[in-house]
């Protein structure tokens, strides 16, 4: 009599290329990734721009790569610029999480350093299921993986914040330097700062409008009508309903309170 072995279905090896410049990072994604995935085989390494380049050029296209955002020799972006990228792509990055939520998307993931097993699965599975519904692709149009790296570049690059403010003052225009600024408030349907030298100015934005021009480590908006510096906070209270009352320098004719909603973040950016 003859017995017909079980047909065992053969696993498919989902082909890793590493892009990051840390040996012992190498190292600890290696050994992360053949704890959550049996199938992932790494097959390249490269630490630079320069050698994800060639390796990428020299080699068959890979199911996904992890790539670090700062190489040694810059950001992993510029390898976009110079190769087209056609494997899936999950970023790993000390970047703080909430600058990259907008690209947790299903073409590119990202992880955040120290990458915790739990979320290399998360991110293998999503790939897995993208791969089940595009079938044989292991990505999407590289098209839109383009965009998306343009985009993180600007979320990524240092932010221009504003310089000076240009005022009226005794029927003629001067500019005032930011940091010679103490904080900036509203008053009845007009929006106002006051220097460090206690001199008053009419400024023609909103108080919306200069979240978006003050340097969030030097300002705070306290409430939706006051933005403080540092520099001109005197004191703080207790006050009630939870919230906090500063006295300001120089000294502003209204209670400058930190509303409640803003009371820890206030906490944490006075802390920095």
């Amino acid at each position: 009599m003859k017995y017909l072995a079980a047909y065992t279905p053969k696993t498919k090896i989902m082909k890793v290329l590493i892009i990051e410049d840390e040996e012992l990072a190498v190292k600890k994604l290696r050994k992360t990734l053949e704890s959550v995935d049996s199938s992932a085989e790494v097959v390249g390494v490269a630490d630079s721009i320069r050698s994800s380049v060639n390796w990428l050029e020299q080699n068959p296209t890979p199911d996904l790569i992890l790539m670090d955002i700062e190489l040694a020799d810059g950001q992993s972006f510029e390898i976009f610029d110079k190769i087209e990228i056609k494997s899936t792509v999950i970023f790993t990055t000390s970047y703080d999480e909430y600058a990259l939520k907008a690209f947790k998307v299903n073409s590119v993931d990202y992880l955040l350093k120290p990458i915790q097993k739990e979320d290399l699965q998360a991110a293998l599975n999503k790939l897995k299921n993208l791969q089940s519904m595009y079938g044989k692709a292991s990505s999407v149009d590289p098209l839109n993986v383009d965009s998306l790296v343009k985009e993180l570049k600007q979320k990524l690059q240092p932010k221009e914040f504003r310089k000076r403010f240009l005022v009226k003052h005794a029927q003629k225009l001067i500019s005032i330097e930011v940091q010679d600024i103490a904080y900036f408030y509203s008053d009845g349907r007009l929006n106002f700062f006051k220097t460090n030298d206690n001199k008053k100015y009419v400024v023609d934005y909103t108080m919306d409008e200069l979240e978006e021009m003050l340097d969030a480590d030097r300002y705070f908006r306290i409430s939706r009508s006051f933005y403080v510096s540092i520099a001109s906070i005197d004191q703080i209270h207790d006050y009630f309903g939870n919230r906090l009352l500063l006295n300001l320098k120089p000294i502003v004719d209204k209670e400058s309170i930190v509303s409640r909603e803003k009371v820890a973040d206030f906490k944490k950016w006075m802390g920095k």
